[in-house]
């Protein structure tokens, strides 16, 4: 069991870390804060630099803490808080991969917040600490904070949104289109 928890941390953390990479750095083929703030102004964020620049942090500090076992429950929370309005935003109501679905971000996510509840096992720095950041409470902790933060921001966005719609240029009749 020890290796497993060590695979999935190493494998789930590590993707994020490169994901978050991506946002802050443009790493990996990324497109770095700026490409990532037009991404999520067209997604309809408000302050869609600034949340460009914490989505990349919380996915390379959730997964790097994920990765090594330090603080196991904030890194899931981290993780899984991105990817929830990665699900809502981007991926909704699709289903597989093929399709740009959830299927990635419902599996990582789940992946993070499972080894909230189960612990990141020997081979980590919590256990080399001796934390027991572990079990129901710590796993119930974590998917608060994830769902918490990522609903904060959906409302953020929501609440946006109808600001946008009113500053946005009204769209020409026709009788304005053949006139021009």
């Amino acid at each position: 069991m020890e290796i497993g928890l060590l695979i999935i941390r190493l494998v789930v953390g590590g993707l994020m870390f490169g994901h978050g990479t991506q946002k802050l750095f443009g790493w990996f083929g990324g497109h770095g804060v700026a490409g990532t703030k037009g991404f999520f102004a067209s997604l309809g964020y408000p302050a869609a630099g600034a949340l460009a620049v914490v989505a990349g942090l919380a996915e390379a500090g959730g997964g790097l803490l994920l990765a090594t076992g330090l603080l196991t429950p904030l890194g899931a929370a981290a993780v899984a808080g991105v990817l929830l309005n990665a699900i809502v935003t981007a991926h909704w109501p699709k289903v597989w991969n093929t399709e740009g679905g959830l299927e990635l971000p419902l599996a990582l996510s789940a992946s993070a917040i499972g080894v909230a509840f189960i612990g990141p096992g020997r081979f980590s720095i919590d256990a080399a600490l001796g934390w027991q950041l572990q079990g129901t409470t710590w796993g119930l902790i974590a998917l608060a904070l994830a769902v918490g933060a990522g609903a904060v921001t959906l409302i953020l966005r929501a609440a946006a949104r109808p600001e946008a719609e009113a500053e946005a240029e009204p769209e020409p009749t026709v009788d304005e289109r053949l006139a021009a």
